[in-house]
């Protein structure tokens, strides 16, 4: 069983979906968490609530993963609450498929899209990195999407596939240039059952994505939380500028 005893990890967007099973996957590994948020203060609380209600110990942290002083303030909250900081999960994303983010045009999507998932990432590697230094260690797992290199049909996955390719290609060059007491891999989800799933995706659609996978079902979030867990612990300390397909095997 995976351990994280001793450990701080930083889960970026972890108020629901998968940065939330990230967040408690953690903490029963026994990881003291950083649950980030940008808007959503009360269910970053409940999950604060619920590692804690098991014993764990976890604090909820606001910052716009868009915005580098805010990723720096991050930075330093972590680190002025538990000492220091082993491992960071970048897996906050711009929401452009609900609410006020899928109204939007294409071009705003996109710049949407560059400043969180792939500016916001790469600013918040580089800026972590230097603590990473002077502790001596330290590793990230950054996220990305399975069909970002073989790609997908649709506006939303052409913009969504260009970012995200991104954070593979940037990720894969900087775990060459921060070895070798600091790694960093990706970890590429597939067809995945958030709530979006549940709550905006048509059956016929559903059905159709389903009869792709070789495993025959959506994962769970705690399937990619189980791979992140893998990847911030000891047991991967030969692993750096990788990405791991959690997939069911669809690509």
């Amino acid at each position: 069983m995976i351990q994280l005893q001793d450990k701080v990890i930083v889960v970026t967007g972890a108020s629901s979906g998968i940065g939330q099973a990230i967040a408690l996957t953690c903490a029963n590994a026994g990881a003291c968490v950083v649950v980030n948020y940008r808007q959503s203060n009360t269910s970053a609380k409940k999950v604060v609530e619920e590692i804690t209600r098991s014993g764990g110990n976890a604090i909820a942290i606001q910052a716009d993963m868009s915005d580098e002083q805010q990723i720096q303030d991050l930075i330093t909250q972590s680190t002025a609450r538990f000492g220091k900081i082993d491992g960071w999960v970048n897996n906050a994303g711009a929401d452009i498929l609900t609410g006020e983010g899928a109204k939007a045009d294409f071009d705003n999507k996109l710049q949407q899209l560059i400043d969180v998932d792939l500016k916001g990432t790469m600013q918040a590697c580089w800026l972590m990195e230097k603590e990473f230094r002077d502790l001596g260690h330290g590793v990230f797992v950054n996220m990305s999407w399975d069909l970002s290199i073989h790609g997908f049909q649709g506006q939303n996955p052409q913009i969504f596939a260009a970012t995200k390719a991104g954070v593979l290609g940037f990720t894969r060059s900087f775990a060459k240039s921060v070895g070798p007491n600091i790694r960093a891999n990706v970890v590429s989800p597939g067809w995945i059952a958030t709530a979006f799933v549940e709550e905006h995706m048509q059956r016929d659609y559903y059905d159709a994505r389903i009869s792709e996978i070789p495993l025959s079902r959506f994962g769970r979030p705690e399937d990619v939380a189980a791979a992140v867990l893998f990847l911030v612990s000891d047991d991967a300390s030969y692993i750096t500028g990788e990405s791991i397909n959690i997939n069911g095997g669809l690509v």
